[in-house]
């Protein structure tokens, strides 16, 4: 059994095959621990809890920060990456510059907003298509002029996995024109690197949060706030003028400094409680995003072979081809019949997810080889069937 299993035996990790590691990778065991915390801590002190709360918020903020290189003083807390991004798109000077630069390739929670507004007439949205990835940065800086208020761009692209390669680019282009640059980091941290200062984005606001590789949970998503910026956001909650409150005055609305100015309201603690010991446990057992690279890359080659040597006909199923350094956390396996798999494979007791006609496979540090090696077994298995009855009736469409 993998050793770091028996630290996850609320999710039962050893019982299930559960490769949406890109998805919702089960909590660590003390996540449990913390959550009860905070309900005794708010059952103790009432509302004195804020202050043990505000506590957990900055172990938080710190977690974050060192996944990105950074200091949580840049770093800005919401429920989930929408609320911060709404945030960030009402900062921006959108009466002189009403143009926003994006990619086709965006997760919805950002695409669902932008195609809106864009239909609302609010805003000029231009669709860069992401594909082919390998010149997308360039393609997004050319598409930068000075009506151009932000650009919005992910890491790494949440159907297939591809790492976008040279986003200092479009950081370049963005600082010549004087617009500002979101990066979508969800789909990167805590499985591949990330260095704000080595990737040249230290002038880029960055979004992701903790429900994915992080194992966080829900309600733990962050805005990191390139510093002396003096944005103010028009979407605001209380709480980015709380530094003010007993000394307001008449001369127009206070923000805090830096991301403080993008804090939000009134919310349930009980994230960061849980948030922050997971992030102690990482640091306790030396999960760092480069050992978790090490075994995420070995897991990813050891799911590819085992694929590979099913021996499918491409047609029906073909691993998505990218060079191997460019493939972030999970397995993107192309198939007409990603959605019909994804239940096939659940009712075997192995846990995959689909977009589109992508079929994702995902591991996680807490799985063994055997459990890959039966993932993959029982998808050749189905396929086999499937394939078989389908040949007897001569429908292969």
């Amino acid at each position: 059994m993998n050793p770091l299993a028996r630290h996850y035996s609320r999710f039962r990790v050893t019982e299930r095959i559960l490769l949406t590691g890109h998805s919702h990778q089960a909590w660590p065991d003390v996540g449990f621990d913390a959550q009860q915390r905070a309900w005794l801590d708010a059952a103790e002190l009432v509302d004195d809890k804020w202050a043990a709360a505000e506590a957990r918020a900055a172990d938080v903020r710190r977690g974050f920060a060192r996944l990105l290189g950074d200091v949580p003083e840049n770093i800005a807390l919401g429920q989930n990456t929408h609320e911060l991004v709404t945030r960030w798109l009402s900062a921006l000077p959108l009466h002189d510059r009403r143009r926003i630069v994006t990619t086709d390739a965006e997760f919805h929670s950002l695409r669902r907003q932008l195609d809106r507004l864009d239909e609302a007439g609010w805003l000029q949205v231009v669709r860069v298509p992401a594909r082919p990835v390998e010149t997308l940065a360039a393609r997004l800086a050319t598409a930068v002029d000075d009506r151009t208020a932000g650009v919005t761009v992910s890491s790494v692209l949440y159907d297939t996995a591809e790492i976008v390669p040279a986003l200092d680019v479009v950081a370049s282009a963005c600082a010549r024109a004087g617009a500002k640059l979101l990066i979508d980091a969800y789909h990167h941290l805590n499985v591949v690197p990330f260095n704000l200062t080595a990737m040249g984005l230290a002038d880029a606001f960055v979004t992701g949060g903790g429900y994915k590789y992080c194992q966080l949970g829900e309600g733990n998503a962050f805005l990191r706030v390139p510093p002396d910026r003096g944005l103010r956001p028009v979407l605001t909650g209380w709480f980015a003028e709380f530094a003010h409150l007993e000394a307001r005055t008449a001369g127009g609305v206070q923000y805090g400094p830096g991301a403080s100015a993008f804090a939000g309201a009134t919310y349930d603690p009980t994230s960061h409680y849980r948030a922050a010991a997971v992030f102690a446990f990482h640091a306790e057992q030396e999960l760092t995003p480069e050992r978790l690279r090490e075994i995420s890359r070995r897991q990813i080659t050891h799911l590819s072979s085992r694929i590979k040597a099913l021996d499918l006909d491409p047609r029906l199923l073909h691993i998505e081809p990218m060079p191997d350094e460019r493939r972030g956390g999970f397995l993107a396996l192309r198939t007409s019949r990603a959605a019909e798999i994804v239940r096939a494979l659940r009712a075997r007791g192995v846990w995959t997810d689909a977009r589109g006609d992508i079929l994702r496979v995902g591991p996680a540090p807490y799985v063994d080889d055997s459990q890959l090696d039966e993932g993959v077994a029982a998808l050749g298995e189905f396929l086999k069937e499937t394939g078989d009855r389908r040949q007897e009736i001569g429908d292969w469409s």
